[in-house]
């Protein structure tokens, strides 16, 4: 009895501690009761990751990529990063700092301890100028894919490695620039050094014509695009793309770009859920009706049904921003067992 008094008031000195100081960091009081409560092993069991090959890069990836830009932008998150990788996280996606501020300063520590194990992303945008609709001229080419690398450049000294498993073209919208060979050419010359081994390309905008550009080209093993179980994410409204297909009618498309050797990674799956913070609604029930009765029964939020349907329809991942182990364990509970919920592979 005293065996097991003392155990339960040692978990609850922990617990109390670990709950003040994610109160003090985040503010959330619902976030730090759930982080209390995992320190001391009170929460529910953390179901295996599962993983698929990721296109032409041969990684076998988890199906939840963990997205570094908002998580560390401000400060470091070490536990995070590591919570996430000792359940079976090995895809980790930042950007450059002109967006994503000290995301990759903060994340160097964690890559000292774990560069080997994991699958790293880093991503700039093609600074030519110009709108999506708009054709991209050689010699602006040129300085374009110059200062693409200059980023690359500064991402490895500010990751504090030599190289990075993949490198995107972000916000990659363009066609004109998806099928550039002088972009292209300078890819070529960074993987000659032994700076990045795989291209690819992050975009939330045009991305039907850019995966479509993207297969025909056939230099390309990644894309990170939008979209959701009701179809194309739309950037500008935060919404779905007006006149778009639903997601499985757009499944043909990306089992031909995965037949390519793209590997598939989506963004967005859940964030029209959400609605407009500011305006304080959201849109709950907006992907019910592409549910049948086997997901919309299942014991998960609305957040994770996006998940786990999109990974069904398609794509071989998705790409999360996690700012707490609530959202880590939501997430991975979604991705890891999606596929108990369809017979889609």
């Amino acid at each position: 009895m005293f065996t097991n008094t003392r155990r339960r008031f040692i978990q609850y000195m922990a617990l109390a501690g670990v709950g003040s100081r994610t109160l003090f960091q985040t503010g959330d009081a619902r976030a730090a009761l759930f982080e209390a409560k995992e320190s001391v092993g009170l929460g529910d069991p953390w179901p295996e990751m599962t993983y698929r090959k990721l296109g032409k890069t041969g990684f076998n990836g988890s199906r939840l990529v963990f997205g570094c830009g908002a998580a560390l932008s401000k400060q470091p998150r070490d536990e995070l990063l590591h919570t996430a990788f000792d359940h079976g996280v090995n895809v980790f996606d930042v950007g450059y700092s002109d967006y994503y501020d000290d995301a990759e300063k903060n994340l160097a520590p964690f890559l000292k301890q774990k560069r080997d194990d994991i699958f790293l992303i880093s991503k700039a945008p093609i600074p030519a100028g110009i709108e999506f609709d708009e054709t991209l001229d050689m010699s602006t080419a040129k300085q374009a894919a110059k200062g693409w690398l200059k980023e690359l450049d500064r991402s490895l000294k500010t990751l504090q490695v030599e190289h990075v498993d993949a490198y995107y073209q972000m916000a990659g919208n363009n066609v004109s620039v998806i099928a550039n060979e002088e972009v292209y050419a300078a890819f070529e010359s960074a993987k000659a050094a032994g700076k990045v081994s795989h291209l690819g390309v992050s975009t939330h905008q045009n991305a039907e014509n850019v995966l479509k550009t993207m297969i025909d080209t056939d230099w390309y093993s990644l894309v990170q695009i939008a979209v959701t179980p009701g179809g194309w994410y739309d950037w500008n409204d935060r919404t779905i793309l007006p006149g778009s297909p639903p997601m499985k009618d757009i499944k043909p498309l990306f089992d031909k770009a995965r037949e390519s050797g793209i590997g598939m990674i989506g963004m967005k799956a859940g964030r029209y859920l959400a609605g407009r913070r500011f305006l304080g609604w959201g849109n709950p029930d907006a992907f019910d009706k592409y549910y049948d009765a086997k997901i919309a029964k299942a014991s998960l939020s609305q957040f994770q049904r996006s998940y786990a349907f999109v990974l069904a329809h398609g794509l071989d991942a998705v790409n999360a921003d996690m700012q707490n182990l609530q959202h880590l364990k939501e997430n991975h509970i979604a991705t890891a067992t999606s596929q108990d919920y369809f017979d889609i592979a």
